[in-house]
């Protein structure tokens, strides 16, 4: 493994060690836009370990953290580390599972490196550009080329109820032709779970950078495709929609949203 490789892994397990160690016990619970976003003092105190570790080993590299704990960079030059320090807080808090640590790393705009931790589960995937994907050290083999069909998809149920961001008629028939539909509540964990073929594919309307970053390039090295659910590449400066898969998933949603 390369430097930066180990180290992010190396933080990455120290989080979680630090999670599993204080999930247990009392902690600080904050609503941040809604009742469903929320956010603990574990979140912030992981942020802020996460954030040390990097800039003590490398103090030029710029970091876009969910909390906001640093400032975060209004471009893609230089090296930014996409950092979400427990995705699925709700999970975390409610469940205590399915929430993982994860980390992505750009340089000069090109995904290079993407992390997520299933800390509960001890899994660790993870992916360097043109390396391949490895879940605890295990080569995963690409993804299977799935249409809606035949795939189990990740969605949340508001996409197919009334909401603000897309007409609900739009994606209604994805449930109705697919074999399945899940809603994990954690953004990277399902991603990473399209990586490794647990689910065919995953579909929101709102995502961070910090949420899809690490989980595009995993799938993305696997021979999927990650883009928006208007069929463009993703931004990560802002918040987007997204949709993920095979190849075949991804152009198939997208005859079912052009309609």
């Amino acid at each position: 493994m390369q430097g930066l490789e180990l180290h992010a892994i190396d933080l990455m397990k120290r989080a979680g060690k630090y999670i599993r160690q204080k999930m247990d016990q009392a902690y600080h619970i904050e609503e941040k836009t809604n009742k469903s976003d929320l956010v603990t003092e574990i979140d912030q105190h992981v942020e802020d370990l996460l954030i040390k570790g990097i800039l003590e080993k490398y103090p030029d590299h710029l970091i876009y953290g969910e909390e906001g704990r640093i400032e975060r960079p209004d471009t893609l030059d230089g090296t930014i580390w996409f950092v979400d320090p427990i995705d699925g807080t709700m999970n975390f808090i409610r469940q205590k599972r399915l929430f993982a640590v994860s980390i992505a790393i750009m340089i000069d705009g090109e995904l290079r490196y993407g992390f997520v931790y299933d800390v509960m589960a001890d899994e660790m995937f993870h992916a360097i550009k043109g390396q391949g994907v490895y879940e605890n050290g295990i080569r995963l083999d690409p993804i299977e080329d799935r249409p809606v069909k035949e795939a189990i998809i990740c969605m949340n149920a508001t996409w197919v109820t009334a909401n603000r961001r897309i007409d609900p008629n739009l994606l209604a028939p994805l449930v109705r032709d697919a074999v399945g539909t899940r809603a994990v509540g954690a953004a990277s964990l399902e991603l990473a779970w399209v990586a490794a073929g647990r689910v065919d594919g995953y579909i929101t309307m709102r995502n961070m950078p910090w949420d899809y970053a690490a989980g595009q390039l995993l799938i993305e090295e696997l021979g999927g495709r990650v883009g928006t659910i208007e069929g463009a590449d993703m931004s990560f400066l802002e918040q987007t929609s997204v949709l993920a898969g095979s190849q075949r998933f991804v152009s198939d949603v997208l005859t079912y949203v052009q309609k």
